[in-house]
């Protein structure tokens, strides 16, 4: 849906999590509460979160991501974890892929995809990584993945509905008239340790008929969904040595070829993809630069794309839009104030940065955006303190451009 008089807002998913939530989510796997309970704890999580995105002016709301379990209040990996529970075909393990160092193998160009901690950016700057002080890293509660070694299955169908349910009902409390449901990539999903499918595309493609069915339970109920994939850039700095860019954008081009196959048949209006570099908070010096990502991100079947634009490692990228040859019926979704940062930025930055790519694919084209999930990255009075100047720097704007 374009804009018609105004430049609308919205974010990414994740929003800070409430103490009741987070000790019905511990609760809830420690067998004390039931599922029943837990639902009834998101719903009023949900209604209240809802509540203040449209208080503080949000245009296209979301559930805050409030049934992807988070581990702890600081937590990067619950968009990717979340997807845990609603797959057969895993089984537990001891891995812990922000902390171990285990190698996995992918074609083509015998990418090797690395955990968290042999990453080029750490390579880089290892002392600082490693130096608590830097504020790089902040304490996490360790989280285990499990491994694939069965065909993969989606079992979450309840847990979507309760997800849309909350979603829907909160939306009608508030008046509020577009919401979305993040949900996770093929690519992303790919990323746990397979010891079933003899190949990279056998398990890409599993990944994809597996999450379709989340992807089609979102937009039946008419809303939309938001297909989650850092693989898609982040997975560059996980690739040790650095591949070629030809070799890498093959890598990527067989997730992509998936994620097309499973939103095959679904409303393009109806789907928007958010592309980012990570969440984490270092230096990102070996981010792969968006011009390389550009065309294979508007090769995906999706009617809006999401992108980091405030990382400063990425906000002189505006310009490329200028050229990207954005089809008219799509918009883009940029990301104006980062989940990076404690600071907040001033309004004026805010719309500054909006003008610069209305300028460059027209005003219609833009809705304003975070670059990612601020829950579990950011204090909670901060993010609310940023979709605040997010809404405001979008007020400016939209009085310059309409």
């Amino acid at each position: 849906m374009l804009n018609s008089d105004r430049i609308r807002t919205t974010h990414v998913g994740s929003l800070p999590r409430t103490p009741e939530l987070l000790s019905a989510n511990e609760a809830f796997q420690d067998g004390k509460i039931s599922w029943d309970e837990l639902v009834a704890t998101m719903q009023r999580g949900v209604v209240d979160i809802v509540a203040k995105q449209r208080e503080l002016g949000i245009d296209v709301v979301n559930d805050g991501e409030y049934g992807h379990t988070m581990s702890s209040s600081v937590d990067y990996g619950a968009w990717w974890n979340y997807s845990f529970s609603r797959l057969g075909g895993l089984t537990p393990s001891d891995e812990d892929r922000w902390a171990d160092t285990e190698q996995r193998r992918s074609s083509p160009g015998n990418i090797v995809l690395t955990t968290f901690s042999d990453r080029r950016d750490r390579e880089r700057f290892r002392e600082a990584y490693e130096d608590p002080s830097s504020g790089i890293l902040t304490a996490r509660k360790s989280v285990k993945q499990p491994k694939i070694t069965g065909p993969l299955t989606y079992t979450g169908q309840e847990a979507v509905a309760a997800d849309i349910a909350n979603l829907k009902a909160a939306m009608e409390q508030t008046g509020a008239t577009e919401g979305f449901v993040a949900a996770l990539s093929p690519g992303s999903c790919a990323r746990v340790t397979n010891e079933y499918y003899k190949t990279d595309e056998e398990l890409v493609y599993a990944c994809a008929d597996a999450m379709r069915e989340e992807y089609k339970a979102i937009t039946d109920a008419g809303l939309i969904v938001q297909i989650d994939d850092p693989s898609i850039a982040e997975s560059w700095d996980q690739i040790n040595p650095e591949p070629s860019v030809e070799d890498y954008l093959g890598f990527i081009q067989l997730r992509i070829e998936a994620l097309n196959h499973a939103l095959e048949g679904l409303p393009p209006e109806q789907v928007r993809f958010h592309l980012c570099w990570g969440s984490w908070h270092g230096p990102h010096t070996t981010d792969l630069e968006l011009k390389h990502l550009i065309k294979p991100l508007l090769s995906i079947n999706a009617g809006g794309y999401s992108f980091e634009a405030a990382n400063v490692r990425h906000a002189h990228e505006w310009k490329l839009w200028k050229d990207a040859g954005l089809p008219e019926d799509k918009v883009i979704i940029p990301g104006v104030v980062s989940h990076s940062t404690n600071v907040v930025e001033h309004p004026e930055l805010v719309a500054d940065r909006i003008e610069n790519f209305a300028s460059a694919v027209g005003r219609e084209r833009v809705i304003a955006s975070t670059d990612c999930g601020l829950g579990g990255r950011l204090h909670p009075q901060i993010a609310l303190a940023k979709l605040e100047s997010l809404t405001a720097g979008a007020a400016l704007a939209t009085d310059r451009l309409f």
